[in-house]
């Protein structure tokens, strides 16, 4: 049954998304896509309106059915997502657990607030995004504590941390968060935006050009490319939204917190084994996903694992604290992307879910 769906949704998702495509898969996926509307249409597509409340129970296995709502396409970012379905550890706590790989035009925040899909993963800022827009959405676990997003430069350059960042051309999307605090925290003498090409094609052929990156991703590209790229990380100036975050309604919590606190138990036991051993996981997400290779995921295994580290080696896997949510609070009031009346660290997140002992990677 995964096995048939995995793809289906993969593809359906993947003709939407702005990142470059080989024109061999580009092709591929267009030429299969009406065939696989009618596909999801015939199969399982009405599970949606089970979602909010928790799904039904499968006849077949017994489980209950539940949707994750991934971000993006399928990557070592959600790692320990996949592990838990991989290794079982959604069904030891009675899951059946169908995640639904994400795109630029899919309203992550908006789907779990609606009832669309039980939980999702998200980022940190886009839970504070949706509490400004009333999609109160709540985080329940982290397990990248440290934002993978950085702006990648060529060591050829000489620059070595974003206070540098000078006479460049800086390939940026509209409108993100972090690049709206760099602007109010860094000189950026030189440096001309446009608007990010979606691929690394002017990076290579410009020793000058700089861009928007995830540490486990473009950097791997253009390593395979022949360029040698330094990975200037987001958060050294500051700005560490939470990565990869689990989050779910707050109906659900109302009215099915023992369905969160399983979900979050299987989740943890997922991350610490992509953490420990991401083979296997990566076997999968090689298999559903045609742009990520074994290589390009197992470098995104390696350069996420200390992006997991916690402040304190003793806290749990997935921690969060009303310190850091205030900190990113304030810094988005700052930028006037959110109303200090309208965001609450109180109300963002819940940890009671978290386990109070987990291995540290």
């Amino acid at each position: 049954m995964e096995s048939r769906r995995w793809p289906i949704v993969h593809i359906l998702g993947i003709l939407n998304m702005n990142r470059t495509l080989s024109p061999l898969t580009a092709a591929r996926l267009k030429s299969v896509s009406l065939v696989i509307c009618i596909a999801l249409l015939l199969s399982g597509c009405s599970s949606s309106s089970d979602s909010s409340a928790g799904g039904s129970t499968s006849e077949a296995s017994g489980l209950q059915q539940v949707s994750l709502q991934l971000n993006w396409f399928p990557e070592a970012e959600h790692g320990g997502y996949y592990a838990a379905d991989v290794h079982g550890y959604f069904a030891d706590e009675g899951l059946e657990v169908t995640l639904l790989p994400g795109g630029p035009n899919v309203p992550v925040v908006q789907s779990v607030a609606a009832g669309r899909a039980a939980f999702a993963v998200t980022n940190a800022d886009r839970v504070l995004f949706g509490h400004q827009a009333g999609a109160e959405v709540v985080a329940l676990f982290a397990p990248i504590q440290n934002t993978p997003r950085c702006i990648m430069v060529h060591r050829e350059s000489g620059i070595s941390k974003l206070a540098d960042l000078r006479d460049v051309t800086l390939a940026i999307g509209t409108g993100p968060a972090f690049f709206q605090y760099m602007q109010k925290h860094l000189p950026l003498t030189g440096v001309e935006t446009i608007a990010y090409p979606g691929s690394i094609g002017p990076f290579l052929a410009n020793k000058r050009f700089a861009q928007q990156a995830y540490i486990f991703s473009e950097p791997y590209v253009a390593k395979q490319q022949g360029a040698d790229p330094v990975a200037l990380m987001v958060s050294e100036i500051g700005y560490n939204p939470y990565a990869s975050v689990l989050v779910a309604s707050r109906k659900t919590l109302d009215t099915q917190s023992d369905l969160a606190q399983r979900i979050v138990r299987a989740s943890a036991r997922g991350w610490q084994k992509y953490l420990d051993d991401p083979a296997e996981t990566n076997a999968l997400i090689d298999s559903i996903n045609p742009d990520m290779d074994a290589g390009a995921l197992a470098f995104g295994a390696e350069q996420i694992r200390p992006l997991c580290d916690r402040e304190a080696p003793s806290a749990p896997l997935g921690q969060m604290t009303a310190a850091r949510w205030q900190t990113l609070i304030d810094q988005m009031v700052e930028i006037e992307l959110v109303d200090a009346d309208k965001v609450s660290a109180a109300r963002v997140f819940d940890d009671r879910f978290i386990a109070t002992t987990t291995t540290s990677p």
